[in-house]
């Protein structure tokens, strides 16, 4: 039964990719505000998803939203830096060339780098206030919210002409 709960899962979260690849590609860009709004939202549902899979203790929630709170805020200025890529990427899609495409993808892999790096100077500031299993249970957590979205953004971006 988890294999199939499982299977239909991916297959749900994969679907979106499977009519990305055939449709055309029609969006309304966001503005600011949508993106704030948007980020609020999905932040929102972040912590009610922490809170309820880590069931943290009086002691481990006192120690923990305070060192996940700068942890976000850290995670947001890297992800001011990939919604500026995803903008710049929009507005030369029509007008990709090999330069502007050799620097969205360098600026890409520096994105990835931070958010690496980020994760590891968190590491021991959350195994501190969690111990090293729950904080590994946090980073579970928080990598599979990551991949959600990055899926998700994954499905909305046009891949290059």
């Amino acid at each position: 039964m988890k294999m199939f709960v499982a299977v239909w899962a991916l297959c749900f979260l994969l679907s979106p990719l499977d009519r990305a690849q055939t449709t055309t590609v029609t969006a309304k860009p966001l503005t600011d505000t949508d993106i704030q709004l948007l980020r609020s939202d999905v932040q929102a549902a972040k912590n009610d998803i922490i809170a309820h899979t880590m069931q943290f203790t009086d002691t481990e929630s006192t120690g923990f939203w305070p060192v996940y709170r700068d942890y976000a805020r850290d995670q947001q200025a890297i992800g001011d830096e990939r919604v500026q890529l995803i903008k710049d990427y929009a507005a030369n899609f029509d007008s990709m060339n090999n330069d502007k495409a050799k620097n969205l993808v360098e600026r890409m892999m520096n994105i990835d780098k931070k958010t690496i790096n980020l994760r590891e100077s968190y590491w021991p500031k959350f195994m501190n206030v969690l111990g090293a299993k729950r904080a590994a249970k946090f980073y579970q957590v928080d990598y599979r919210l990551s991949l959600i979205i990055n899926v998700r953004l994954a499905s909305e971006i046009p891949i290059i002409q």
